[in-house]
């Protein structure tokens, strides 16, 4: 037997259960960095600390004197810049980490009885404002609490109606340019403030409304439902991406399962017409 293949027969039978459980553990923590990183800046800044490792590991194989001393005495500031660098991704990361989503489903915490009712709600609502090209912005707060976010805003704790959200985001009125927040079946706060997101490659151009949804779910679990008051169409932001141009029934699938309500709670859910027709009314008036 060749030595190639004996030393691997060698290592393969000191190959404990311990080393399978490491190998397996890393395995799963860099697929989860390459799923925070992908479609993101920090490709392109993984890239550059790439190619500084290799410059920093070609001058010691080189024995470049003034590359090594660089690299000896500027590696700290190296890793200080990188958590910089990456603390959107890092901050991401961490999120989800405490959010153990697994563990919460095992534990039977699901979307409450009224997810259903407050889905369809919105729904009604995003419709009207879209017929009128009327825009708004209205965040699901999922996992990740936004109390920061809801500081910025006016207090309503009160139930989530089409009414009221047609209500809020008319035109003129003092909380129309910010952002409501839902958390499970109540409207917590209206007018609230959004980070904004940098322009996305190929996303195109996005409007203040736009960057603020991508911004807030780059930084949270949350979804935003945005309407455009340009073209009125309809988006849902979520983990950093934005889908455009969503009609009613498309609308409905993406919140259900975003917002976790169970897939057979899914069926039956059609706007009321007399309800549908009081938010157009108010809206012409």
């Amino acid at each position: 037997m060749s030595s190639p293949w004996r030393d691997a027969l060698v290592f393969l039978q000191n190959i404990g259960w311990r080393d399978v459980l490491d190998v397996a553990i890393v395995a799963v923590l860099l697929y989860q960095l390459l799923k925070l990183i992908r479609g993101t800046q920090a490709v392109q800044l993984l890239v550059g600390l790439g190619v500084i490792v290799a410059v920093g590991l070609a001058a010691e194989a080189l024995h470049l004197r003034l590359l090594q001393f660089i690299f000896a005495n500027g590696g700290q500031a190296i890793v200080i810049a990188a958590v910089i660098l990456f603390q959107p991704e890092l901050r991401r990361a961490l999120d989800q980490v405490g959010r153990l989503g697994p563990v919460r489903s095992l534990l039977g915490q699901h979307a409450g009885a009224d997810a259903q009712r407050t889905v369809d709600e919105v729904i009604r609502a995003a419709s009207s404002l879209s017929e009128r090209k009327t825009g708004a912005l209205i965040v699901f707060e999922r996992e990740t609490g936004l109390e920061n976010i809801a500081t910025t805003g006016v207090r309503i704790n009160g139930e989530v109606t089409a009414e009221m959200l047609a209500t809020i985001f008319l035109p003129g009125t003092s909380l129309h340019d910010g952002a409501v927040i839902i958390h499970e079946s109540r409207l917590v706060a209206a007018g609230c403030v959004l980070p904004l997101a940098e322009t996305i490659p190929g996303v195109g151009r996005m409007g203040t409304r736009h960057r603020a949804a991508v911004g807030l779910t780059l930084q949270s679990d949350a979804v935003v439902l945005i309407v455009s008051e340009e073209t009125g169409l309809i988006s849902v932001a979520h983990e950093g991406r934005i889908t455009r141009g969503l009609d009613a029934k498309a609308l409905r699938a993406t919140l259900m399962t975003m917002t976790g309500v169970d897939a057979h709670q899914r069926q039956g859910i059609m706007p009321r017409p007399s309800a549908l027709r009081a938010i157009r009314r108010r809206t012409h008036s």
